[in-house]
């Protein structure tokens, strides 16, 4: 059996979703692992979803690979990263292309988490283009987190330099109330959230009140900020929430208690480092 292949024997397929999700993650991994042997992660630290999902193992699959370099001012190129993740991939008998996406259907908002400077790349198979994975690097970061190396053991054992979770928390905070999709929402912030508080997690605030400033252009005290998440998750509809993170799940039954008022509960929980 290739490493390919045992990578994907980790994983219960019963339908085509299950395979996708499982095709994403461990090319997600491969990724991740020729990035660790070019270097990349002397720069750049790996955050958002993702991350959680990999190294915290948060029980939801996730699709892009967000980074962020570690100090402002860097002269940082990340096409010359790429030919170690395609040697990497070509290593393991898989082919894959990276292309640049357009900035033209970014909207507004959106923008504002990937920047005007920003580029944004669709890793995917050469055998299978419905297998898609963004990669996106911010190069003129909000600063004031930390990281930690934390271990993957395959396609072989190797570290990746990611935030710690008060940081991680401190984005997705800043994500769930700020990201604003025309017509539909991003149910797997809310899954994030909830499973931050479940876990007892510490919220960097500070770092958070970075993130509002540099993207948003506002300062918030945190008795503002609460108000302004409440009224976020009081107003939004629940059932499209749950629509878009129920893809990403081997178990919907966890949705069930999932209401408006649950979240305002889970807010009154909330952790403030």
């Amino acid at each position: 059996m290739s490493i390919f292949d045992q990578m994907m024997s980790r994983y219960e397929i019963k339908s085509d979703s299950d395979r996708l999700n499982a095709l994403h993650e461990t090319m997600q991994e491969i990724a991740l692992a020729g990035l660790y042997r070019s270097g990349f992660f002397e720069k750049a630290a790996f955050y958002g979803g993702t991350c959680l999902r990999i190294f915290h193992n948060i029980p939801r699959f996730s699709e892009d690979l967000d980074f962020s370099l570690i100090a402002k001012g860097e002269t940082f190129q990340i096409e010359d990263y790429f030919p170690a993740i395609m040697e990497e991939f070509n290593a393991l008998g898989r082919e894959v292309e990276i292309s640049k996406k357009e900035k033209r259907g970014f909207g507004k908002v959106e923008s504002a988490f990937l920047k005007d400077l920003t580029d944004v790349y669709d890793l995917s198979l050469k055998s299978n283009k419905k297998v898609r994975i963004k990669i996106e690097v911010d190069t003129n970061p909000p600063l004031n987190f930390e990281t930690e190396q934390k271990l993957l053991l395959q396609p072989f054992s190797f570290m990746t330099r990611c935030f710690t979770l008060p940081d991680l928390y401190a984005g997705k905070m800043h994500a769930l109330v700020f990201r604003n999709w025309k017509n539909r929402v991003k149910g797997r912030d809310w899954y994030d959230f909830e499973w931050y508080v479940r876990n007892d997690t510490s919220l960097n605030f500070n770092h958070l009140q970075i993130r509002m400033k540099e993207f948003n252009g506002i300062e918030m005290s945190q008795e503002d900020f609460m108000i302004r998440l409440k009224d976020k998750l009081a107003t939004t509809d629940i059932d499209k929430v749950k629509k878009d993170v129920a893809p990403f799940l081997k178990n919907t039954q966890e949705l069930a208690i999932w209401s408006n008022d649950y979240f305002l509960a889970l807010a009154n929980r909330i952790r403030i480092q």
